[in-house]
């Protein structure tokens, strides 16, 4: 369960967001969240709760930027608490990011518990905070794209991960193909992926 969305290269991505998770809220109830990048700063609204409850004019007022990422939850690991609804955000090294994930890592409890011996302070229990750590902590690599192509070969298990920084989009889904994932063209320009292709219609 649980569905991500993301909205590349258009300038209604959070509204073009908030649409397909609505479309796609039969695929978790507990809570929802979009985190939207103009390409100077990541923004993010979450909160227990429907899409429809939570999401109000305002809140895209907020969400500016022609890229957004989206979650609507269904737990499968962590606790029921706005602490573990999605996006995670963080501000690190080389500057901020946000991560949506659809999935389970059968690895997670051993990469956290060596995360957290190097000095690692975990603010939920959801695993996907474990990818946070592994990206901010790779100071070998440079680069975020880097990074990233690191911290996926240490995981393990069945995923969907849309990462948002302020000015890059990473897309990935694990290499068996165990959690759908779709891409499309928007007729209003850019590109969506998302858990279901309902998200496109």
């Amino acid at each position: 369960m649980c569905s991500v969305v993301g909205i590349y290269g258009n300038e209604n991505a959070s509204k073009l967001a908030f649409y397909a998770l609505f479309a796609m809220q039969h695929r978790g109830q507990e809570a929802a969240g979009i985190s939207s990048s103009d390409g100077k700063t990541i923004k993010t609204v979450k909160d227990r709760g429907l899409v429809t409850q939570i999401f109000k004019e305002e809140h895209f007022n907020i969400l500016k930027g022609n890229m957004a990422i989206g979650h609507t939850r269904y737990s499968t690991a962590g606790d029921d608490s706005i602490l573990d609804a999605q996006p995670v955000f963080a501000r690190y090294g080389l500057g901020e990011i946000s991560i949506v994930h659809n999935g389970n890592l059968v690895n997670a409890k051993e990469i956290r518990e060596e995360l957290i011996k190097k000095g690692a302070i975990f603010q939920t229990n959801m695993d996907t905070e474990n990818l946070i750590h592994l990206i901010a902590k790779n100071y070998e690599k440079k680069r975020l794209k880097e990074r990233i192509i690191d911290a996926v070969k240490k995981i393990k298990g069945a995923f969907s991960l849309i990462i948002l920084s302020r000015s890059k989009m990473f897309v990935i889904r694990d290499p068996f193909g165990f959690r759908p994932l779709s891409i499309g063209k928007l007729k209003s320009g850019g590109y969506i992926v998302a858990s279901e292709t309902c998200a496109f219609e």
